[in-house]
């Protein structure tokens, strides 16, 4: 999902003047058309899964927002006499007709479904179960103490629970990936954001054979993020029971796939932290709502993974009093709709390809051929790969296009440019080049397009795309660092008869702002005045993608591939030139350079055409 957002006090118009005045100047002068800015609509999370996933029930496997549900402790809905089908039915069938908009991917039952394990109550629940068999939704269940006679392990035989809930149910299932010899040990595989996930659904009591027969599982499949789901662990928050403590130190704390665990049997909810033997953290999550309202009314937990947002939030709800508001709800009922407590609705931060990194590592991105770029209509591609890390840059940087835009050198103080492996992730060539700017005094080097360049004359009346990669060092500072340039062109507007607005500005440039945003500022053939498109602060110490997009009409400028918000809708047809020379990592005033850029550059790309985003150089 693409966001922007302003940052910074916008002051009143005033005149124009040099320094940190005429960019107050032309941040005022953005202000003005943001009356008449497009505004970007972000898509809500149904809208954001794909046309496929819309077209039917099943999830959406490849989006990188989904729900894992879980439910825990059912057991007072199920005891003897006593046996009421409907808030898990509702539960289920939420899960059902949820099950797009939120793209639920997989069910996880925490144990206790039943209060005394007969017969009549296991089967009572394993019929309302069936309305998940009957769309092929994916679930797990697991025996809890209260399912089996709970002095025993998994080595106990034959059971009721496992007549209605053992391999034979699950067999032929898509997510159902196999079970252990005493059939009270399941594990599924689901597919999600791209990738397989697994869930390990362990009995209330392991044997020597059931820790065997899990670390088996594992082994044979050592790239797959994994959810422990068991029925007890978690005591109280920070704290593991006896038997917990036990899953932890003989399955959980040697196995990095395992990054999250979910059990019942305690309450109140809560939560545990704990490093296993990688270093890394692992979630343990304790839920369970038997002592509330109606046995905890078959209250669910939705865990929303966002893995853009490196981010799961937690929601609860009881979707059986949801469904039951428009008969009128009583006390009890009013307060169990929706939990909100800590406990109950929170959020946990994972990167994710960084904690997955030890078991499953993305793989990096190749560097892609300088012909590749060179795509029609490219009338200028420079990148800065290939060269020793911390080489200082000699000679000419050759223009790829083959189009002559060569650029040469120039320092101001002694500086020099150094080469650097660094770069964007999804950037062609890898390779970036220092520019260690710096305001007053100034100094630094930059880059220029040569004297007899074609570059120099274009004006690109049918349209442009401007491509560059950047990244800023921790010490980068306003005071000293900010308006430098990242791509520019000189001369002036005063020069080219240009006089709207501040006449000694440069006839185009793409700068960051002192609070670090990206602003393609310029003068195009069809106006006076200079037009300028802003984008959100970027931060420090990350890789970013610029783009600036004219179709011949407008302009629009992307940070990562989406679009800004402060995109002005009037006509802005080509570039003005006077025949100047382009600048990388410059920036000139009044025709001197004026400052410097003090960041990471990488690959540059210039287009005499409009492209759309997926032809973009990170795609």
């Amino acid at each position: 999902m693409c966001t922007s957002h302003e940052s910074g006090h916008v002051p009143a118009l005033e005149a124009p003047q040099a320094g940190a005045g005429r960019r107050t100047f032309l941040r005022a002068t953005a202000l003005i058309g943001a009356a008449a800015t497009t505004s970007v609509a972000l898509p809500t999370a149904a809208e954001a899964l794909s046309d496929q996933a819309r077209s039917s029930s099943r999830p959406d496997t490849e989006s990188r927002r989904f729900t894992l549900a879980v439910m825990p402790d059912t057991q007072y809905l199920f005891d003897g006499p006593s046996i009421d089908k409907a808030p898990v039915e509702a539960s289920l069938r939420y899960l059902l007709e949820h099950g797009r908009d939120e793209n639920i991917v997989f069910l996880s039952h925490l144990g206790d479904l039943t209060q005394n394990g007969t017969a009549p109550e296991v089967t009572a629940i394993g019929e309302a179960f069936r309305l998940l068999d009957r769309k092929g939704v994916g679930y797990s269940v697991l025996a809890g103490n209260h399912d089996v006679k709970s002095s025993t392990t998994d080595q106990r035989g034959a059971s009721p629970y496992l007549d209605v809930f053992g391999p034979k149910r699950f067999k032929g299932k898509k997510t159902f990936g196999g079970a252990s010899a005493d059939g009270y040990n399941t594990f599924h595989v689901f597919r999600a954001a791209g990738r397989e996930w697994l869930v390990l659904a362990l009995d209330w009591r392991l044997s020597d054979k059931g820790y065997a027969w899990a670390k088996d599982v594992l082994a044979k499949h050592p790239t797959l993020p994994v959810i422990l789901t068991t029925h007890e662990l978690v005591v109280e928050d920070d704290s593991l029971s006896a038997y917990g403590q036990q899953l932890w130190d003989r399955l959980i704390a040697d196995h990095d796939q395992i990054f999250l665990t979910l059990n019942g049997h305690y309450w109140p909810a809560g939560r545990a932290t704990r490093k296993n033997a990688a270093g890394h953290e692992v979630e343990l999550h304790l839920t369970n709502y038997q002592n509330r309202y109606f046995g905890g009314a078959a209250m669910i937990r939705l865990y929303r993974f966002d893995l853009d947002r490196n981010t799961i939030d937690v929601e609860t709800v009881s979707p059986w009093i949801l469904g039951r508001t428009a008969k009128g709800l009583n006390e009890l009922e009013r307060q169990e709709i929706e939990l909100s407590g800590e406990a109950d609705r929170f959020s946990v931060d994972i990167d994710f390809a960084e904690r997955f990194a030890g078991f499953a590592p993305v793989p990096a991105r190749p560097a892609r051929p300088a012909s590749k770029m060179v795509i029609p209509g490219t009338v200028a591609y420079w990148r800065f790969d290939g060269q020793t890390d911390g080489a200082a840059l000699t000679g000419t940087v050759r223009d790829r296009s083959g189009r002559g835009n060569d650029l040469a050198l120039v320092s101001v103080g002694g500086a020099t440019l150094n080469w650097s492996s660094d770069h964007h992730p999804d950037q062609p060539g890898h390779g970036s080049l220092d520019f260690n700017g710096f305001k007053s005094p100034l100094k630094g080097a930059y880059l220029r397009t040569v004297d007899d360049a074609p570059l120099n004359s274009a004006t690109f009346r049918a349209g442009y795309t401007i491509e560059a990669f950047y990244r800023l060092p921790a010490d980068w500072d306003p005071s000293h660092h900010a308006w430098a340039g990242v791509v520019s062109r000189t001369g002036t507007g005063g020069a080219a008869g240009r006089t709207g607005d501040d006449p000694d500005e440069p006839l185009a440039t793409l700068s960051l702002s002192n609070d670090r945003e990206p602003q393609w500022a310029m003068r195009p053939l069809n106006q006076q005045g200079i037009a300028t498109n802003w984008g959100q602060e970027t931060p420090l110490e990350t890789w970013w993608h610029l783009a600036v997009v004219n179709d011949g009409r407008h302009t629009t400028l992307y940070v990562q591939g989406c679009p800004v918000v402060r995109n002005p809708t009037a006509t802005s047809t080509g570039i003005t030139s006077v025949g100047l020379p382009w600048l990388l990592g410059g920036y000139e005033y009044a025709g001197k350079i004026d400052q410097i850029l003090h960041a990471r550059l990488g690959d540059v790309r210039i287009v005499e055409r409009a492209l759309p985003v997926s032809s973009f150089m990170n795609h």
